[in-house]
């Protein structure tokens, strides 16, 4: 059974905040819920999410801020940004900072499922490029291809997976259940070992650097 995709919702109206989670855990997303700029950070360190859902107009930190400081920070997980600001100046702040996608409130909940799916799917898409790690150091999320100064570099099938993982998540506290769950499929037995074997390996490839352990939580690339 595939993991469920996490949502990160930002939404300071208590009610609505609510409304949304309901709907999206009954649609078979995990959700993660900040109602403040504040708790949003604390949650995106430690959680990887698949898609993030931001209100502008919330405390300490407006969402258009928020996003453009992730982004700067090499945070690449998709964005829809729901608020209630209609001009074309709102619209055009929301793009510049680097969301996905941007819906008006009110909406309904079936036009936002449609908006996260489609998101969802584009993000899935676009990982068929090159990404840069270092200056020499390459890798393709769709072919699972690692090269190091125009040499391919042999990497294992879970290896791989678990570096195109950490790509599409940087920056991020990642805990070893969740890798397990993206490493292993239903039907295997998850081991601790072998995941450190994993991790020293692309330590090896990568710079010992790019990997750090996060004592009792898990792991954290570093973009």
């Amino acid at each position: 059974m595939p993991a469920k995709k996490t949502i990160f919702l930002l939404e300071d109206d208590l009610q609505l905040s609510r409304t949304i989670w309901k709907f999206l855990e009954h649609s078979g997303y995990k959700v993660h819920l900040a109602h403040d700029a504040r708790e949003a950070r604390d949650l995106l360190y430690e959680n990887p999410v698949d898609l993030m859902l931001l209100d502008v107009k919330v405390p300490y930190q407006n969402g258009f801020d928020l996003l453009s400081e992730l982004r700067e920070e090499g945070n690449k997980t998709p964005a829809i940004f729901i608020t209630s600001l209609h001009t074309v100046e709102d619209l055009t702040r929301g793009f510049d900072a680097g969301c996905d996608d941007y819906i008006r409130k009110p909406f309904v909940l079936k036009e936002l499922q449609l908006r996260i799916e489609a998101n969802l799917k584009k993000n899935f898409q676009t990982y068929n490029d090159l990404v840069e790690i270092d200056k020499d150091i390459r890798f393709n999320i769709k072919e699972y291809q690692l090269t190091v100064s125009g040499k391919s570099i042999p990497l294992k099938a879970k290896e791989a997976k678990l570096l195109a993982y950490f790509l599409s998540h940087p920056n991020t506290t990642i805990s070893h259940d969740t890798l397990f769950s993206v490493l292993w499929e239903y039907d295997e037995e998850p081991s601790g070992a072998s995941l450190r074997t994993y991790i020293h390996t692309l330590r090896r490839r990568l710079g010992k650097e790019r990997i750090e352990t996060i004592k009792n939580s898990g792991y954290r690339y570093v973009s």
